[in-house]
């Protein structure tokens, strides 16, 4: 069975989508830690991250990396921190989630709870400023 993420891929669930190229999907986080708070996947279903092909494994770094520049330059943040949990859903996915203090990263915090129209602001902020990154290859909505 698919999982929610091969759906959002497969354009059957919507999504507040960052960035796209023929192997890598980002989009915002519905239920975020901060506003922002990204998840980057292969659209390749592949449950676990280090079972990916290798040159899988370093394009959704890199395309991860681009994408994370774009949040640096949209939220106001001391970094964007990076976490590979896989244990929520059986798709390999980068959490991007921009904090200021290491307690920000924490899972166990009280997620927000933005609206759809908020999550499509913040969406279309990133996508703007992901102009002066270097996302070649990406395709912006």
């Amino acid at each position: 069975m698919s999982t929610i993420f091969t759906k959002i891929v497969n354009g059957e669930i919507p999504c507040h989508k960052i960035a796209e190229d023929d192997n890598y999907l980002a989009f915002l986080d519905i239920n975020p830690l901060a506003m922002g708070h990204t998840l980057v996947i292969p659209k390749a279903e592949v449950s676990y991250i280090f079972d990916l092909e290798d040159d899988v494994y370093v394009g959704l770094t890199l395309f991860a990396k681009r994408v994370a520049k774009a949040i640096e330059k949209s939220v106001e943040c001391k970094r964007i921190g990076v976490a590979v949990i896989g244990l929520e859903v059986p798709h390999t996915h980068i959490h991007l989630v921009p904090m200021n203090a290491l307690g920000d990263l924490d899972f166990s915090n009280p997620k927000l709870n933005p609206s759809q129209e908020e999550l499509s602001e913040m969406a279309e902020t990133i996508r703007k400023n992901s102009d002066q990154v270097n996302l070649n290859g990406f395709y912006r909505y």
